[in-house]
């Protein structure tokens, strides 16, 4: 009785493993290495349509003024404002000073822009300072405002101080702070 307990189990294992030994074997015959490739480009290419997407689709500001500060027969400023939102911004303007420590103005530019296209930079001879007369072993103070309105119409303003003079170089990246039009 025992003996033929024991022989049903087994045969009870024995089938239960040829069942598995099959389902193995199909999955086998249908996940290929081919597949499993295929499958992998699919997930990155969703990726890159949910980035895209983000990138170019989703209305949002994303807004940074670049600074190079250099001394050069006196002190040189460059700038560049970077739209990299999916909207055109407008309106804009771009106010840099270069002013003493103690807040006196030595220089300063002023850039009026109706429209900065999206995924754009501006940049060029209106956005340089060259100033010369001043000592280049004290400290002075850049002050850059900006001011748009954003792709809801509404106006945005962002400022930022830099002391510079201790180095010959310096790069700034001011980012204003962005919007999303599902965010707020």
């Amino acid at each position: 009785m025992l003996q033929k307990a024991i022989e049903q189990h087994d045969d009870g294992d024995w089938e239960a493993s040829q069942e598995a030994a099959k389902i193995l074997e199909t999955v086998r015959r249908e996940v290929t290495p081919v597949r499993v490739g295929f499958a992998g480009v699919m997930i990155l290419l969703l990726f890159g349509v949910i980035f895209s997407g983000w990138y170019y689709a989703v209305p949002r500001d994303d807004v940074t003024v670049e600074t190079r500060y250099m001394q050069r027969s006196g002190h040189l400023l460059m700038a560049q404002i970077h739209n990299d939102g999916s909207r055109d911004i407008t309106e804009v303007t771009l106010t840099i000073s270069f002013e003493t420590v103690d807040g006196i103005q030595l220089d300063s530019i002023q850039l009026n822009v109706d429209k900065i296209s999206s995924h754009s930079t501006l940049a060029g001879d209106q956005l340089e300072m060259h100033v010369i007369g001043y000592s280049v072993w004290d400290e002075y103070v850049i002050h850059i405002q900006l001011k748009w309105k954003d792709f809801d119409g509404e106006r945005q303003q962002q400022q930022w101080n830099h002391q510079v003079g201790h180095w010959s170089q310096e790069m700034f990246f001011d980012e204003a702070d962005g919007k999303v039009w599902f965010i707020g």
